[in-house]
């Protein structure tokens, strides 16, 4: 009885209204007035204080203060930075293009070298599709056509589970530095392994798309990309992927970086080369040095 007097003291004692006014000191009028209890003034503070946090929050995180916070690390200013990292060293490159092709031109002007002595400095040649000079005759469409039509229902004409040494593939070269670790199936070694000397980007040999993107212990993060030709490329080691599974790639194009300096030190880019199902050796289709 005494517990139950006492709650039911307290519990009034929080009802109990008070009366607050302000009073002309000359007049003694009262000028204004509230009445309020404690439970009331309690429900008033907590719902202060949730509008003030859901107030600040929404400041925070639609606006650039965000960006202030320490310790804030904001996605896409991530891949924004990543983005324009790529774009200034693709630019840089082309610098280096267009300064050695200026030099030559002024060589050749000067008559200090020959034109047939200047070879090319690109990995890869790029001709535009629409090049008149590329354009089939009459008689060569009518040849390659009489042709498709022979060979169509020739079974002898398909390809076999492997590539033959007559077949021509061009493959871009994936990373720029030395292959340390060959080719050997019987040991195992299903690849070649790319001493890199500081950060790269590591590029797609061909067009194709994403089939695998993940996080392997042994080999770190890892990416496989099905390519147009009937290969499948593997790319391990990597530090950062800038593809995911389905993405379609270009010739070329930046698939990830490796960096030596991240926390396993690794300074190596292990490549694998898969033809409809069957491992081949990437030196024979890649020119890596």
């Amino acid at each position: 009885m005494q517990k139950k007097k006492n709650k039911h003291g307290l519990w009034k004692r929080l009802r109990f209204k008070y009366h607050i006014s302000a009073t002309n000191e000359n007049t003694l009028e009262e000028i204004w007035g509230a009445r309020f209890s404690i439970f009331s003034g309690i429900v008033a503070v907590l719902i202060f204080a949730f509008v003030l946090i859901g107030l600040t929050a929404t400041i925070i995180i639609a606006t650039p203060i965000r960006y202030y916070l320490p310790g804030y690390l904001d996605a896409e200013v991530r891949g924004e930075a990543l983005r324009a990292a790529l774009r200034i060293d693709s630019l840089e490159q082309e610098m280096k293009y267009q300064d050695l092709y200026i030099s030559n031109i002024r060589d050749i002007l000067s008559g200090n070298i020959s034109i047939d002595s200047i070879g090319d400095f690109s990995d890869t040649i790029r001709i535009a599709a629409n090049d008149p000079m590329l354009g089939k005759t009459d008689r060569e469409q009518a040849f390659v056509q009489k042709y498709e039509d022979e060979e169509k229902y020739n079974l002898s004409a398909l390809s076999s589970s492997s590539p033959s040494s007559g077949e021509a593939f061009i493959f871009f070269k994936p990373v720029r530095g030395a292959v340390h670790r060959g080719f050997d199936a019987v040991k195992g070694d299903l690849g070649v392994g790319i001493t890199i000397q500081k950060k790269e980007n590591v590029s797609s040999i061909f067009d194709g798309t994403v089939i695998y993107d993940g996080y392997d212990l042994n080999s770190e993060y890892v990416i496989q990309i099905q390519h147009n030709n009937g290969f499948v490329s593997v790319y391990k080691n990597n530090t950062i992927l800038l593809k995911k599974t389905g993405d379609k790639v270009k010739t070329g194009e930046a698939i990830s970086i490796i960096d030596i300096d991240s926390e396993t030190k690794n300074n190596s880019l292990y490549m694998e080369l898969w033809y409809r199902g069957n491992a081949v050796d990437p030196e024979e289709f890649i020119t890596f040095n």
